[in-house]
């Protein structure tokens, strides 16, 4: 049976899923630990998901384009077709839609972060000797900044506090004003007392060597999702270091993830909230477009001072303690109470999560998108004309949208997105212009770190195959305004823009997917949002930084002089984007590509 559209054709096959495909795959695998007993690397030596382990192989093993092994290599349930555009692929007639059959759904939107790959035979020592050689490669190579450059950066012209990090292999102007981890744990930022780290994907012993060697052995708390086997392999990781203790972040609703990325840092100056999209691991810090907020060095109140104190305009403080307060977990309340503690007034940003739930009247609107429509509501101005301004939204990986965009997308998700101001008028179905930016093939081939660069971004083609109307809202990544057009994204951004993209009504940040399990779907004719994951981030609106107009303006490379800056958003990718020409395709990560080599000479056999 032949399927076919704008970006796709498959041919759907008779033959058997393969053992990869029919296995349990929310229980992350537990061979890297069996492995690394053994002294083996033949996968990551924390939990990740399928797509992070198959980039993790290739980077390991990788095949050239003329690697006469690859005949074999190919799994028969999912080949590439032959044709003139080269768009095509097979695939077993066993393949089921993630959310029509549950035990798919990590595949996509779940375990949608880490180097997951198939389990393979332990590789020879030869290649696991390169392998190393690549992951010191990733590591050894990021040192921090200059003193003077970071001190320059904290109290310099950048009022959002909005930051790339930074990228390896880039033109170095590029990386002026970006920050790597190592640059946020750095003394110049603060004397560290303790943190609390919040992620998804997490390499325990790689984290401990961010922080500088003073701070190493200061209280360190990982709040995670793990479950299981793949938490037993999180703890068993953290053994060495006795500063290092746990909280699991509770998911009650089936396929849900931890996947917010948030710093707390605890210093004797004050208190930082750093959120940002970033896993944890080498990979995610060295060649990706990732993206953070930065808050302000947040002082004590004095002693004594109770209530409200210390609160924004946007009322971050409270809802950060909200956000926290959600996880119901005893192990978090020191870090309530020591925000509360502290002055968060000078915050200019609104904070804007998403905790597991089913949510009703009231409480519907604390989270997702019915709490970014319920901020626009009241925050963002409503302008002239405002239904042609479209909207841009942009990802790492997708869900399922359903049949048609009326499903979620165009509906109550469009909805919550195009709210401003008093009006309540909702546009029909897909009025507003709708840009969807996920990076093609060849974005993905072209890239730094060529076709494993493909690990983080796990749109399956379990899932692709059952949405190809919504692949006519793609556009391609390109990021030359920033130096990253090659450093695949890992950021996660939706904004609202002029017709002439010159303008943007407002800019969100977050580690929140295309996906309903990360944004809330309605149920319940509309009564109930149900929400599977944790996610975070801070939108950015005209009003907090003082404009009036109800807009920034688009901020290229080439900023005004800093009296001017807050008026300039500095958007970290090409406006406007480029829509996917008749031989794009999306990237899908658990398909081959054969046909031309990445910018390592190799190719992508994903099993």
């Amino acid at each position: 049976m032949l399927q076919e559209g704008a970006h796709g054709k498959w041919t759907v096959s008779s033959s058997d899923e393969s053992a990869e495909e029919n296995s349990d795959s929310e229980k992350p695998s537990t061979s890297s630990l069996l492995d690394a007993a053994r002294g083996r690397t033949s996968e990551p030596q924390y939990p990740c998901s399928e797509a992070r382990k198959a980039a993790h192989k290739r980077k390991a093993s990788p095949l050239k384009l003329t690697d006469e092994s690859v005949s074999t290599g190919i799994p028969p349930a999912v080949k590439q077709r032959t044709s003139q555009e080269g768009l095509g692929w097979c695939l077993s007639s066993s393949d089921e839609e993630p959310e029509d059959q549950q035990k798919h759904v990590p595949k996509e939107t779940v375990k949608e972060e880490k180097y997951d790959a198939p389990k393979e035979q332990p590789l020879n020592l030869c290649k696991d000797d390169n392998l190393l050689e690549n992951l010191k490669e990733e590591e050894c190579n990021e040192t921090p900044s200059e003193a003077q450059d970071t001190w320059d950066l904290l109290n310099g012209g950048n009022p959002f506090r909005f930051f790339l990090t930074k990228v390896n292999g880039i033109e170095q102007s590029y990386n002026s004003g970006a920050l790597h981890i190592k640059d946020i744990l750095s003394p110049l930022f603060g004397t560290l007392i303790s943190s609390a780290q919040f992620n998804y994907c997490i390499d325990v012993g790689w984290l401990v060597r961010q922080y500088p060697q003073e701070f190493r052995k200061k209280p360190l708390l990982i709040i995670h999702g793990e479950k299981r086997e793949s938490k037993a392999e999180l703890l068993a990781q953290a053994r060495p270091y006795e500063n290092i203790s746990f909280c699991q972040a509770k998911l009650d609703i089936a396929f849900g993830t931890h996947h917010t990325k948030m710093m707390l840092l605890l210093y004797e100056e004050g208190l930082r909230v750093v959120i940002h999209t970033s896993n944890l691991i080498a990979e995610d810090w060295h060649q990706k477009t990732q993206g953070m907020w930065l808050s302000p060095l947040y002082p004590r109140l004095p002693k004594g001072t109770t209530g409200s104190a210390g609160e924004s305009e946007t009322k971050f403080k409270s809802d950060l303690i909200s956000y926290l307060m959600a996880y119901n977990s005893p192990i978090l309340k020191e870090w309530i109470d020591l925000i509360q503690e502290h002055d968060l007034s000078e915050t200019r940003v609104y904070l804007l999560g998403s905790t597991p739930g089913r949510y009703q009247g009231s409480d519907k609107e604390k989270w997702g998108h019915l709490r970014l429509r319920k901020l626009l509501k009241a925050h963002a101005l409503s302008i002239p004309a405002q239904e042609s301004w479209p909207l841009v939204g942009q990802f790492s990986s997708i869900g399922s949208m359903g049949a048609d965009g009326s499903k979620w997308l165009c509906s109550e998700f469009q909805e919550s997105l195009v709210a401003a101001g008093s009006s309540v008028t909702p546009f029909l179905k897909c009025d507003v212009p709708i840009h969807l930016v996920y990076p093609t093939v060849n974005n993905v081939r072209q890239s730094l770190e060529g076709y494993p660069a493909g690990g983080s971004l796990p749109y399956s083609i379990q899932t692709a195959q059952k949405q190809l109307w919504l692949h006519s809202y793609f556009h391609k990544w390109s990021a030359e305004v920033s130096g990253r057009t090659r450093a695949i994204p890992h950021i996660k951004t939706y904004m609202r823009l002029s017709p002439d993209f010159q303008k943007i009504a407002w800019f969100l940040v977050t580690s929140a997917n295309l996906s309903k399990a990360a944004w809330g779907a309605l149920e319940k004719n509309g009564s109930q949002l149900m929400i599977r994951s944790y996610e975070l981030g801070v939108l950015f609106l005209p009003s907090a930084f003082g404009l009036d107009k109800g807009y920034f303006r688009v901020g290229g490379r080439k900023l005004p002089e800093s009296k001017d800056s807050s008026t300039y958003f500095p958007v970290p990718y090409d406006l406007p984007p480029e829509q996917y020409g008749s031989k794009d395709q999306p990237w899908i990560w658990n398909i081959p590509y054969t046909d031309a080599p990445d910018t390592h000479g190799n190719m992508w056999v994903p099993s």
